[in-house]
């Protein structure tokens, strides 16, 4: 029987855009209160109120950055009485900076690759996980990445991070036998979301050339998937689900029209 989320407590990190923002309408219209993390506030009571007018979601905003050890402990300690009981964590929070040769890139931009992608997503689970081993009950979904899997030119940095997310997926899921708790794996291909205006610090037009001539992945496509994931029967979990665009089958082959 697949299980119900009404009133489940849903926390997503990177939740002000893209793949984040689609979970927390997904959850929403599911009956989940969403507690809501990232850095950009003004973007995260948006996303708030149009949740609440729309599903009449409860949601509760947290603008931390998972980077800072510190303040994401402090967020989770201060949860009010409430909100503590986290049922499942989405780890989205992520990104990836240039496309530079290993040996010529900026090291600043791997130190946020890693402190986010990998730290990140530690300190948050971290943070929330012995919770639901005390409880009983929960759930931790980590957004990886095909990058785990095929490593590509000027990308080393971000596939070995993504490589780190699957092996500590693994290794959560080993420390959680004999407990309630599930594990989950999300590996997309090409989705279209700021990642690539991320990665290419605002470029627009070399952003949207990552797309050309193809269809590539919706956030809501992954919201949809991690959606089913979450509800499946309580003795069922699903470790990883790799997904890709029909137009692409692996890293470097990706089917573009010509037109």
């Amino acid at each position: 029987m697949a299980i119900s989320l009404t009133n489940q407590c849903v926390l997503i990190t990177g939740a002000s855009s893209g793949i984040g923002t689609s979970c927390a309408r997904f959850f929403a219209q599911a009956g989940a209160k969403l507690i809501l993390a990232a850095r950009r506030k003004e973007k995260l009571q948006a996303l708030a109120d149009e949740l609440q007018q729309t599903y009449q979601a409860q949601t509760l905003l947290l603008c931390v950055d998972v980077q800072d050890r510190q303040a994401v402990m402090t967020a989770i300690e201060g949860l009010p009485p409430d909100w503590q009981s986290v049922d499942v964590l989405i780890n989205n929070a992520g990104l990836s900076r240039g496309l530079e040769k290993q040996y010529e890139a900026s090291i600043q931009d791997w130190e946020e690759m890693i402190d986010t992608n990998i730290k990140g997503l530690l300190y948050m689970t971290r943070a929330i996980v012995p919770g639901m081993v005390t409880r009983g009950q929960g759930h931790v979904v980590n957004i990886g990445s095909i990058a785990a899997r095929q490593t590509y030119a000027g990308g080393s940095v971000y596939c070995a991070t993504k490589s780190a997310v699957k092996a500590l997926s693994e290794g959560l899921k080993i420390d959680l036998l004999g407990t309630p708790v599930r594990v989950t794996n999300i590996e997309p291909g090409l989705v279209e979301t700021e990642f690539s205006n991320v990665r290419f610090r605002g470029d627009d037009d070399r952003a949207k050339s990552v797309y050309k001539g193809m269809t590539p992945l919706t956030p809501d496509d992954i919201a949809d998937t991690i959606l089913y994931a979450v509800t499946r029967p309580a003795h069922v979990n699903i470790s990883e689900i790799f997904v890709m665009a029909t137009d692409q089958s692996s890293v470097s082959h990706v089917h573009r029209s010509s037109v």
